[in-house]
């Protein structure tokens, strides 16, 4: 079962859900279990999203061993689920922290007590900034950092820190990036001059140097490699050259990449970096923890590549979620309608079918889907599949789907309930997205 260690933050759950069983219970999420809902048995409203505890736990082990063996760290993306719940599986197995993007995201962090925060994003705007400098000046214990990539926004924030008489620090983390690409400074040398303004500010600490390498994409998988790797070289320079200058704190310096698409080649590159002191390689991946059918089947088919044996440790990783929904109609005979939609599931690819069952005959357990059966188009609570002629389908049965980009369906659901290996209910998380 898995249950947020902050359980009594949790908003409970009722018929209001999409999702949960209009049963007249308000339940804590992790309470579900107790129901002896089951969703083959249709104990559940579909269309539902569902979470295999055994994948879950499988991949987190996964990363944590593959963490181990390169002497990295992580803090896991929050914004990939948004749940108390995951989170703490993942501080469980290790985690040095949780990333966040936005103000929002740092606000639902902090209303569960996490103390230790990545913002993997610049901290802009006054009520952002004032938010985050005051819970720093009210509460000792929380460790927060965030990345800067301009002379004018560090400034802001040293302003800031001063006004409301921040006496520790702000840990902030010089980004650099690349042309044509999102935040970041664009030059070695706008990094450097950044980072001497950050040394002498007195209101800033340089902590490190970050970078987010996922979106550069080359012609072929040889050439992406190549400009990830180009990339990680200018961060070891960057790194190396403040380290030289004296422009970092005190204390270990960060060096963070990797997302969840090059993870291994951030390990392997940045535990290369010389700076005489100490050095956490921190990863910021989110999605190994559900992975999923597609976008993410492709990043690790592409890193199944570069590092086999990696890739190949425990069976690699397992897509964790599911949508489940109904046939609702056959109106043609290559064609039946499904009771999802863009509104619970991601579409930057067409869901995948993965299995079927008919409740209340026969089958014991959900059946492979066969070729032929393929999402044609998605409106906003319809599916068209488009089947075989021959297809067993009919109105009624169960259909699971497999999901691309877990950040998107997880934005879909405030619920998802965690299942065992036979589909009964485990417990449930919540989402605040």
């Amino acid at each position: 079962m898995l249950g947020s260690r902050r359980a009594a933050a949790e908003a409970v759950l009722d018929l209001r859900e999409k999702g949960v069983p209009a049963t007249g219970l308000s339940l804590q999420p992790a309470a579900t279990g107790a129901q002896n809902w089951h969703l083959l048995q249709e104990d559940l409203p579909l269309p539902v999203a569902v979470l295999k505890e055994s994948a879950l736990r499988h991949n987190s082990a996964w990363m944590k061993a593959f963490l181990s063996a390169g002497d990295a760290r992580i803090a896991p993306h929050g914004k990939t689920t948004m749940s108390p719940a995951l989170f703490d599986l993942q501080l469980e197995d290790g985690a040095w922290g949780i990333t966040l993007s936005t103000p929002h995201q740092i606000q639902v962090a902090r209303s569960f007590g996490y103390s230790r925060i990545f913002m993997a994003n610049q901290l802009v705007g006054r009520s952002a900034i004032e938010y985050v400098l005051t819970e720093l000046r009210d509460h000792a214990d929380f460790d927060f950092y965030c990345l800067v990539d301009s002379i004018t926004n560090a400034e802001t924030i040293s302003r800031a820190a001063q006004r409301l008489g921040l006496a520790r620090p702000l840990q902030v983390l010089v980004e650099l990036g690349y042309a044509g690409g999102r935040t970041g400074c664009r030059t070695v040398d706008d990094a450097l001059a950044l980072a001497a303004f950050v040394a002498r500010s007195g209101t800033l600490a340089l902590a490190g140097v970050e970078g987010f390498e996922g979106l550069l994409r080359g012609p072929s998988r040889e050439q992406t490699v190549e400009l990830v790797n180009d990339f990680l070289d200018g961060l070891i320079v960057v790194a190396a050259r403040c380290s030289s200058a004296g422009f970092f704190a005190g204390g270990a310096v960060i060096l963070s990449a990797g997302g969840s698409s090059f993870y291994d080649l951030v390990v392997s590159k940045l535990k290369a970096a010389k700076l005489g002191r100490p050095t956490v390689i921190l990863l910021r991946a989110g999605c190994y923890i559900t992975h999923d059918s597609l976008m993410y089947v492709r990043a690790f088919e592409a890193l199944s590549e570069r590092a086999p044996e990696l890739a190949a440790r425990d069976g690699g990783l397992q897509a964790a979620l599911e949508v489940w929904a109904y046939v609702q109609s056959r109106p043609e005979p290559t064609k039946a309608i499904i009771g999802f939609g863009k509104r619970d599931t991601s579409y930057d690819d067409p869901p995948v079918p993965l299995t079927w069952f008919r409740p209340g005959g026969a089958m014991k357990s959900p059946e492979p889907i066969s070729h032929g059966h393929e999402v044609a188009r998605l409106n906003d609570q319809h599916c068209h599949l488009t089947v075989p002629s021959d297809s067993p389908l009919a109105v009624g049965d169960m259909v699971s789907f497999g999901i691309s980009h877990p950040c998107l369906t997880f934005d879909k659901w405030r619920v998802l309930h965690v299942v065992d290996d036979d589909y009964r209910v485990t417990s449930s998380v919540r989402t605040y997205f």
